[in-house]
């Protein structure tokens, strides 16, 4: 059976991140009093006390520009919550966020949109990966909220 691992937001694009936004807005923490919001650091909700921040994240054009492709139009930026401060990262490779519905969009390798797939069973994220990956055209995919179109992480070809 294929492992499929979800990827956090790197160190590095975290650290710049916390200087500026994909906006170009610095970094505004703020605690966390309810808890609950997906960090894309970690992978995990967060807890109640918790600095946290919401930032402005284009995660296919950070993609492609470590790929070497144009994004075109596909650009796109959107909110994500991380920890304001440096946090330890996922803990473990279980697939997060996985309790909603959710889509799994599918991206080629020159970063064009190639479909995507709802996924409403916790236990049918592997195989909507595994039917993406089928695709020899797709490269990525990206999991996203359906309730807010939010970007919630990776995956990539295994």
């Amino acid at each position: 059976m294929t492992t499929y691992l979800a990827r956090p937001l790197t160190p590095p694009v975290l650290k710049e991140l916390r200087t500026r936004d994909d906006a170009g807005r610095p970094l505004l923490p703020f605690t966390d009093d309810e808890g609950g919001a997906p960090l894309r650091c970690c992978l995990r909700r967060s807890a109640p006390g918790e600095r946290i921040a919401l930032v402005s994240y284009a995660p296919l054009r950070r993609w492609a520009a470590e790929t070497g492709v144009d994004p075109g139009a596909y650009d796109e930026q959107g909110p994500v919550f991380i920890h304001a401060d440096e946090c330890a990262g996922p803990d473990g490779d279980a697939l997060p966020f996985t309790h909603s519905h959710r889509t799994v969009r599918r991206y080629s390798a020159d970063g064009r949109i190639l479909g995507g797939h709802l996924v409403a069973d916790p236990q049918a994220f592997v195989p909507a990966f595994a039917e993406a990956f089928a695709d020899p055209e797709v490269a990525l995919v990206h999991v996203r909220a359906v309730e807010y179109g939010c970007f919630l992480y990776e995956v990539r070809r295994p």
